[in-house]
């Protein structure tokens, strides 16, 4: 502390005051330095990083809740795509959290694809000062249920990183197991406890921040308006233009994003399970939504999923895995033993579907539309049918309203220059965002270039909005149509042949800075394409085939290679 006084001699007073004046000074600042140094010092933030993968948005909110509930909890939270993360970079951290999804084949998502090869390779760089908790999002009814977060969790476990808690697989019904899994995570990198009442991840999360009451948990009863047959006679396949409206909602949307659609079950598949197990549909049961009783028939058609069945299911009743659906379980007569609230509890929440929105909001204010194609089929003598893509034709009108939100997809969107190239690659149903995204540059005004490659089985009956595309060629909002027919001569034809076809003006819009998108099947179409566009940059760009990959992967980091597959 500096000995010169607080009031110096050149001061206009009296030597008196200025000697009083010193005096109170110093008290004060001597009783203030005592009081600081008695405040203790704020305990160091622990550092935390949260890796993300995530191909439509769900594990992207997922992290953003866990960075929350982390700094409730003493930590200093990094959210980090997976797009942005290297091996050696990861190397560098301390304490991680992976959240990621898995889509198609057991395939990561495309901003977790660079980060997952380099972990699978022996190239990899050791991970020994890592710690580390793994939660997986996948959907059970696919044979490689949550294969990327078990990727990743055995590749940091073999670089040598630490695992704090075990990996949570999640189920499309995840908020439970991923609550669960993030105290347990936190706790294992050593978090402080939560003040009293500061736990929240057990929240679902709010769709967009638009300020709207309506999200995933509390869905808008959107007035149903309009299904409308798009395919032609003959067709094999059935498509359906669905149009909501909004009006009242407070939801908004972006071309690109997608909308939940919570399905009721088909009746004549509630009066079988109900057969089954010799129940006649009027047994109180308890609603898992909000409580009280309600009638067994409307649990089985509203919130219970009669999909594949739970193995906790199959065990109760004996029966082999082998059953497809829930139906082909109890159909011998194990499913007799069952009461109904035994039978409830051992199946799964019925979920929302997700469908890409196929709409501008700027073109139709107040409504969103989805292209929806119908799923039926015959297995083991028994009729099928997809639950909401035929719940939608048979039964949404005359329901009148649908319980609906908007789940946002902001890895998903037309180029944010208007002026630059825009390549669409969408066959069958993938031209639902493609429509979304043409309504939105023709209204903005975008002066880009628009070029979509589409296609199906029949040109006759199979072309999904002819009059609308045909309405865009002509006043130029669409600059070039290729179209792929597979049934319309010997030899099959697909967009990747259209593609190919065209290798050196594709590339020469990819080269003027065109955003290249796909949206349909991952397990066939995306990964066909993809090569495709490998040999489109091969060919025309006369890149070699490490170079064609190098130039792809930037594209991809560019945001410019975009892929709402499913």
């Amino acid at each position: 502390m500096s000995s010169a006084p607080f009031i110096p001699d050149s001061a206009p007073f009296t030597a008196e005051q200025r000697a009083w004046l010193n005096g109170f000074f110093a008290g004060v600042f001597s009783r203030s330095q005592a009081g600081a140094a008695a405040v203790p010092a704020a305990p160091a933030l622990m550092p935390l990083t949260i890796l993300w993968g995530s191909q439509t948005g769900s594990s992207e909110a997922l992290a953003k809740r866990a960075a929350k509930e982390a700094g409730k909890r003493g930590f200093a939270a990094t959210l980090l795509d997976m797009g942005s993360v290297d091996a050696p970079r990861l190397a560098t951290e301390k304490n991680v959290l992976v959240i990621t999804s898995t889509y198609g084949d057991g395939e990561p998502p495309d901003n977790a694809k660079a980060l997952h090869a380099a972990l699978r390779t022996d190239i990899a760089s050791s991970l020994t000062n890592v710690r580390f908790s793994v939660c997986a999002l996948g959907d059970s009814n696919y044979v490689h249920f949550c294969q990327c977060g078990k990727d990743f969790d055995a590749f940091l476990e073999k670089r040598g990183a630490t695992r704090v808690a075990p990996r949570a697989d999640c189920d499309i019904d995840y908020e439970e197991k991923f609550t669960t899994w993030l105290v347990a995570a936190l706790g294992g990198f050593g978090a402080s406890t939560p003040s009293a009442g500061a736990l929240s991840i057990g929240n679902r999360e709010s769709q967009i921040d638009n300020g709207s009451a309506f999200s995933r948990a509390n869905p808008f009863p959107a007035p149903l308006l309009t299904v409308r047959r798009l395919n032609g006679d003959g067709s094999a396949k059935e498509v359906n233009h669905v149009e909501f409206s909004l009006e009242g909602s407070g939801l908004s949307y972006e071309a690109g994003d997608a909308l939940g659609v919570y399905p009721h079950n088909c009746p004549g598949l509630v009066n079988d399970v109900l057969a089954a197990i010799g129940c006649d549909g009027e047994e109180a049961v308890i609603s898992p939504v909000g409580g009280g009783d309600v009638p067994l028939r409307r649990a089985l058609t509203e919130f219970y999923d009669l999909g594949k069945p739970t193995p906790e299911l199959l065990q109760a009743i004996g029966t082999p895995v082998g059953a497809h659906h829930v139906i082909d379980a109890l159909a011998t007569t194990g499913g007799l033993a069952l009461k109904p609230a035994d039978l409830l509890a051992r199946l799964k929440r019925l979920q929302p579907r997700l469908y890409s929105i196929s709409s501008s909001p700027k073109a139709h204010p107040g409504q969103v539309h989805l292209t929806v194609g119908a799923v039926r089929y015959e297995l083991a003598g028994r009729a099928r049918k997809g639950v909401c893509s035929t719940f939608l034709p048979e039964r949404g009108a005359a329901l009148g309203t649908v319980g609906v939100f908007v789940h946002a997809n902001k890895a998903f969107r037309p180029p944010a220059n208007p002026d630059a190239p825009m390549i669409m690659v969408g066959p069958g149903t993938g031209i639902a965002p493609f429509r979304a995204f043409l309504e939105e540059r023709r209204a903005i005004g975008a002066r880009g270039k628009n070029w979509l490659f589409f296609g199906d089985q029949k040109e006759a009956s199979d072309f999904l909005y002819r009059e609308e595309l045909d309405a865009m060629r002509a006043d130029g909002t669409l600059t070039r149509l290729d179209l792929a027919w597979s049934r319309d001569q010997a030899a099959k034809i697909y967009v990747q042949n259209r593609m190919l076809e065209h290798a050196k003006e594709l590339f020469a819009w990819l080269d003027q800075g065109g955003s290249f998108y796909v949206c349909g099947d991952a397990s066939r179409m995306a990964k066909d394409v993809d090569a495709a566009l490998h040999k489109v940059v091969e060919a025309a760009g006369g890149k070699t085939t490490e170079g064609a990959v190098e130039y792809v992967n930037a594209l991809r980091a560019a945001k410019r290679y975009q892929r709402d597959v499913y």
